[in-house]
């Protein structure tokens, strides 16, 4: 396992030792020998660490990537600490939230214009992007096109993760826009496990919206799934890896169950009957295996706190369709600009490795009343990355 390893970027280590030339053999002896990695763990990281080498190197001087939060969601999951909110109670603030983020996207779209930077990824995340309307999403998206210069962006996500959210005219609107990935998140196949977590769709509804992304000409779909759900068994987490991938998606991405402290779970765990580390470890064992039956490969890796089993969270694609946004941001390689409430710019200084962050507030309402103590705080951008 991960013996003494706590860092949440355990291939930061493999990577660093590649750049300096270190083989196979050195950079797994050397997790094993300092931190007492298992052999399969260390393995694991320098397979992530070769996949990821490229992409690295072929960031450009002058990039970063762009991180726009939608903290709402339909309902608030069982395991959730997102900042997110249930568009029941706060969508009221939804109209005047996009009307602040198009000012934020304006003012860091004129600094980033001034640096000469050149914006390499987009990601929308959240919360549920997809809980907006097609008419709001296209809004975002206009601003999001007015603001920023788009013509270098290797890669553009909307995570549209909840089933439930997702239609035809916004997929449509997403496609209209040139969006290349978007994110569809079962988290479980089992008709039981998505009662329990509070998602308010079936695994049929899973199957009918990935089909009509299809349909709408999205190439690129990302689904994440959960191993060691509350009260899920083994064979009904294979059951889910199965299920999913018969859809044959580009990037799986498997997490770990995690009991975050400001869950709804946290709050009730002696209601649910939570999966042991040999169990974790069969579901994890399981699905890495299938999943290279599947043609897909680790290529990033991520651990957190209070995880089942003390283990990780892994995203799996198929060659070609790793996600650059996730590399970037997990190995903290290029600066990620992130704009809306809950936002937390990480201004990345590749020749040191120094790191600087500028914080939103978190709460909707605090983001609108607030908005020009947020557009301030990004004033410290007028000397990143600066195309020299």
């Amino acid at each position: 396992m991960w013996g003494q390893m706590t860092g949440i970027r355990p291939v930061k280590i493999a990577s660093a030792l590649l750049e300096k030339g270190a083989s196979r053999e050195e950079i797994i002896e050397y997790y094993m020998k300092n931190y007492e990695v298992s052999y399969e763990k260390a393995e694991l990281c320098f397979n992530v660490a070769k996949v990821e080498e490229p992409i690295a190197g072929s960031i450009r001087k002058n990039g970063v990537s762009i991180y726009i939060g939608i903290p709402f969601c339909p309902t608030r999951c069982l395991y959730c600490s997102f900042v997110t909110n249930g568009a029941g109670r706060t969508g009221k603030y939804i109209p005047d939230y996009l009307d602040c983020l198009a000012r934020e996207i304006e003012y860091v779209g004129e600094i980033l214009k001034n640096n000469g930077n050149v914006v390499e990824s987009v990601y929308i995340g959240g919360g549920t992007p997809t809980t907006l309307s097609a008419e709001q999403l296209r809004f975002l998206f206009q601003k999001i096109r007015g603001g920023f210069d788009l013509s270098n962006v290797r890669e553009y996500t909307v995570e549209a993760g909840r089933p439930d959210t997702i239609t035809r005219d916004k997929l449509i609107a997403i496609s209209d826009f040139g969006i290349d990935r978007i994110s569809i998140n079962p988290q479980s196949m089992n008709e039981k496990t998505l009662k329990i977590i509070g998602r308010n769709h079936t695994s049929q509804d899973i199957i009918d919206a990935y089909h009509l992304a299809r349909e709408c000409g999205i190439k690129n779909i990302n689904m994440d799934i959960i191993a060691g759900l509350p009260d899920e068994t083994f064979e009904e987490f294979k059951y889910t890896v199965e299920k999913v991938e018969e859809l044959s998606p580009d990037d799986t991405t498997v997490h770990t169950m995690s009991i975050k402290r400001s869950s709804r779970l946290n709050e009730m765990l002696d209601k649910y009957t939570l999966t042991d580390g040999s169990e974790i470890r069969k579901m994890v064992d399981f699905a890495a295996e299938y999943l290279k039956g599947a043609g897909k490969h680790p290529y990033y890796l991520y651990r957190q706190k209070n995880m089942l089993g003390n283990f990780e969270n892994v995203g799996y694609s198929k060659p070609g369709f790793e996600s650059l946004y996730n590399i970037f941001i997990m190995e903290e390689i290029q600066s990620i600009i992130s704009l809306g409430g809950g936002g937390v710019t990480k201004t990345v200084d590749r020749e040191t490795g120094r790191i600087e962050r500028i914080f939103n507030v978190k709460e909707p309402k605090d983001y609108i009343e607030r908005i020009d103590e947020m557009l301030s705080r990004k004033d410290v951008l007028k000397n990143i990355n600066k195309n020299d």
